[in-house]
């Protein structure tokens, strides 16, 4: 008899406010000013955008008012150039907003064999690098239209709501995931879609919506809280407590997850599902 072998799994990640502590495309906003590409108000606009951001979230509507004001505003930009930018900068803008809890919880994915994949509505020049630095597997991000090098202001694939369920359906297929036993983590409402794409959704931070759904759907609520760097998070923790920590981390999820599904399950016992 042919003993097969046990399906692949994955964890899915949303990027801003979920693995970082902060919207990844704004927090650029410095960098691309001084490499010419914003002017003075531009990057004052950014910081406020951020700054509402980090207070009450984004709903649709604000996410679409943004997603076109950055669309309007890299139109002309030249591709190479972003690229290089975040490439230099990437050390000092991003490394020190990492949450410390996603990095445990992205090594002990991994430690369980899971592949890990970031799925962010942010723009590929910049989540595929934040996503090497993390040690990702895959990315998920939307993609600009490019002529000849440069941004034309439109967007081909928008990495937003129920495309990002989509996409990790598709990789489901391509890469044969199981998404009954794959894990999912998100702050916002907006990805309903994608944490109800598998068995073990997870709520990071959530806004407002968020939190009213995880506790309708009894999802699990984690709160991460300590931003760090990665070489100041390897080099403070020994390899065996650092092992410890990110395995306490995992275990409280799993935990959560194990509640919540075996609440699930009694649920849909009692009340059978209608055809």
């Amino acid at each position: 008899m042919e003993i097969l072998p046990p399906p692949r799994t994955a964890a899915f990640f949303d990027l801003d406010k979920t693995v970082i502590a902060k919207s990844s495309t704004l927090t650029f906003g410095r960098s691309f000013y001084q490499g010419g590409l914003m002017n003075r108000r531009a990057v004052l606009r950014a910081a406020y955008a951020q700054f509402v951001y980090l207070v009450g979230g984004t709903d649709h509507d604000q996410t679409e008012r943004m997603r076109k004001y950055l669309s309007d505003l890299c139109r002309g930009w030249n591709v190479q150039q972003v690229k290089e930018i975040v490439a230099e900068t990437i050390h000092d803008v991003i490394d020190p907003i990492i949450y410390d809890e996603a990095a445990s919880l992205i090594e002990q994915h991994h430690a369980a064999g899971r592949d890990v994949v970031i799925v962010s509505t942010s723009g590929a020049e910049v989540v595929e690098p934040i996503g090497e630095l993390l040690g990702a597997d895959r990315v998920v991000a939307t993609r600009m239209v490019v002529t000849e090098g440069r941004y034309t202001g439109e967007i081909e694939y928008y990495a937003y709501g129920p495309a990002k369920a989509e996409a990790i359906a598709r990789l489901a297929e391509s890469e044969g995931y199981d998404l009954e036993r794959c894990y999912a983590y998100s702050d916002s409402v907006t990805d309903v879609p994608m944490l109800e794409a598998v068995g073990y959704p997870h709520t990071v931070n959530p806004d407002r919506g968020l939190r009213r759904e995880a506790a309708a759907r009894q999802w699990p609520v984690l709160t991460f809280s300590r931003p760090v760097r990665l070489k100041q998070r390897v080099a403070a923790l020994p390899p065996r407590p650092a092992i410890a920590a990110g395995a306490a981390v995992l275990a409280a999820v799993c935990a959560a997850s194990l509640v919540w599904y075996a609440s699930r399950r009694r649920s849909s016992t009692a009340r059978p599902r209608l055809p």
